[in-house]
């Protein structure tokens, strides 16, 4: 990706994930454990979390969709869905600044991940 994709991630992700998922894609405290609505907090986007578990097109469906909506089964999450905010571009310049702040082993991970979708 492009400097100027991932600059424009940058500032997608400031004004629209930070608030939840923290200035340094930290998360929430304890993110792992429920919330007492039974809901998790979000989790981080830097390489402590999960997020580089998940196939690209997956990591899409869920900021365009929500959560809820890919996990399905009755799931509920806070996560919303962006299809009404972000556009296509803008998702994906979000992504690729979350996956420039990865190191090495998390980014090829994730790149063999979605290689097999």
């Amino acid at each position: 990706m492009s400097a100027e994709v991932i600059a424009q991630g940058r500032q997608v992700y400031a004004d629209q994930c930070a608030a939840c998922h923290g200035a340094d894609l930290e998360g929430q405290p304890d993110w792992r454990s429920p919330l007492p609505s039974g809901r998790l907090p979000a989790p981080p986007h830097d390489a402590s979390g999960h997020t580089w578990h998940h196939p690209d097109d997956m990591l899409f469906r869920i900021v365009k969709k929500g959560t809820a909506a890919i996990v399905g089964g009755g799931y509920e999450s806070d996560m919303p869905a962006f299809a009404d905010v972000l556009g296509d571009p803008e998702i994906r310049a979000v992504l690729a600044y979350i996956k420039s702040r990865w190191p090495e082993r998390e980014r090829g991970y994730q790149q063999a991940v979605t290689r097999g979708e």
